[in-house]
């Protein structure tokens, strides 16, 4: 049997101090910051067979519909500016058929990085996320709807613009 030349106490303080290094090794390690929740979502949607692209927002819990398919957007989930960007979001994916039933085509994580890793598999339409929002972008309205764009009309104490005054010759 071999026996140690060291002392006890001087093997017992080598080991005290291998574990002190350890745990101050793993107390340097950065912390990961914490995930932040938005209340909206915002996609974009292809229609292969028109080729139009749509960018949509959509509430958490609240579904929208793109063309026969159900999107309902449960977390929409960012960084901090300081960290590196990762937007991602948890979706669940409905197709309603032609005798109104709906069947789930999709129920899982997508990436705004990386929007092929967990794409919705359809034949006629892509979705895919790109952002998410703290707040959704107020509505715009146009000449057609009644009036001249009032995007930020009474927002941060902002009055109403006046009515386009027609002019004279």
């Amino acid at each position: 049997m071999l026996e140690s030349t060291t002392p006890r106490s001087a093997m017992s303080t080598t080991r005290r101090l291998a574990l002190a290094a350890l745990l101050l090794a793993g107390s340097a390690a950065p912390a990961l910051a914490q995930a932040i929740e938005n209340p909206v979502a915002v996609f974009s949607g292809l229609d292969k067979i028109t080729g139009r692209i749509i960018t949509f927002e959509t509430a958490i819990d609240e579904t929208v519909q793109f063309g026969s398919l159900q999107l309902t957007a449960r977390v929409c989930h960012t960084r901090p500016p300081t960290e590196s960007p990762n937007t991602t979001s948890f979706i669940e994916v409905d197709e309603l058929s032609l005798d109104n039933r709906l069947s789930r085509v999709f129920s899982g994580w997508i990436f705004a990085s990386s929007p092929g890793l967990n794409a919705i598999e359809h034949p006629v339409y892509d979705i895919w996320l790109i952002d998410c929002r703290a707040m959704p972008r107020p509505p715009v309205t146009t000449a057609a709807e009644g009036g001249p764009p009032t995007a930020f009309s009474g927002d941060f104490g902002i009055p109403p613009l006046p009515p386009p005054r027609p002019f004279d010759l």
